[in-house]
């Protein structure tokens, strides 16, 4: 899987987890298990721009940019 696929699914999964949230018949278990996957996917996804940003400033020192 690339890492865009990655990328995008997580963000996929993020939507689900929110969702689930905003329901009302949701207890305060289930909030705190949904609350953190949320932020482990969150984390993930900052990861991968994180690591992209930095592969675009690479590829721009390597052009003389």
């Amino acid at each position: 899987m690339s890492q865009t696929q990655s990328f995008e699914k997580k963000l996929e999964q993020l939507s689900v987890v929110i969702e689930k949230m905003e329901q009302t018949d949701v207890g305060l278990e289930e909030s705190l298990k949904l609350y953190e996957q949320g932020i482990k996917l969150t984390r993930e996804c900052q990861k991968i721009i994180t690591d992209a940003e930095q592969k675009i400033e690479q590829l721009m020192e390597q052009s003389g940019e």
